[in-house]
């Protein structure tokens, strides 16, 4: 496979329909991405639809890997923090499809998301994952710290709770005090 072209995310038709795809086949294969399994379709096309439109207002950026015309994967980096927070971004719904684990698809999406997050002035990311079957291993080997575990945070896609992990990394530029 060569590698995936990364690039922002559109609400057109083709690309919602890609990403609600990608959504339910994530929650159904367990992943702890904040839906229960089973989701209907006419909730990830919902999700996804407003998603996209706070990306079309700058509140966020959804990237997707393309694999041809194969949406592989996708993250989301959030950049509507509070008035206090004009430093950080946030890391959300990183997902790969179940054919393109292993290959690479995440950590391109996460250094991508990163530097995005660099270009939008932004000096910490901060994101949570899964205790169980999460992507912590993932974040370690990128350079993001653990924090903590908060048990019982949430549930998993087909029942019962999991904890969360957080974790952060500084990028870009150090931050600086604003006077």
């Amino acid at each position: 496979m060569n590698p995936p072209e990364i690039r922002a995310l559109n609400d057109d038709a083709k690309t919602s329909g890609m990403l609600a795809d990608l959504l339910i086949e994530t929650v159904a294969a367990g992943g702890s991405v904040s839906f229960m399994h089973p989701l209907s379709p006419d909730a990830a096309h919902e999700f996804w639809r407003k998603s996209l439109a706070a990306a079309a207002r700058g509140e966020r950026a959804v990237l997707g890997a393309w694999d041809g015309k194969t949406l592989a994967g996708t993250v989301t980096l959030l950049l509507d923090c509070p008035p206090n927070q004009p430093h950080r971004a946030e890391i959300a719904k990183l997902m790969t499809r179940l054919d393109y684990r292993g290959k690479g698809i995440a950590s391109g999406l996460m250094r991508a998301a990163e530097e995005l997050a660099v270009k939008k002035g932004r000096t910490l990311l901060v994101l949570d994952t899964a205790s169980e079957q999460g992507a912590g291993g993932l974040y370690e080997k990128l350079g993001f710290s653990l924090t903590g575990e908060i048990p019982d945070y949430a549930l998993k896609p087909h029942g019962g709770l999991t904890g969360t992990l957080i974790y952060w990394k500084r990028i870009g530029e150090p931050a600086r005090a604003l006077s």
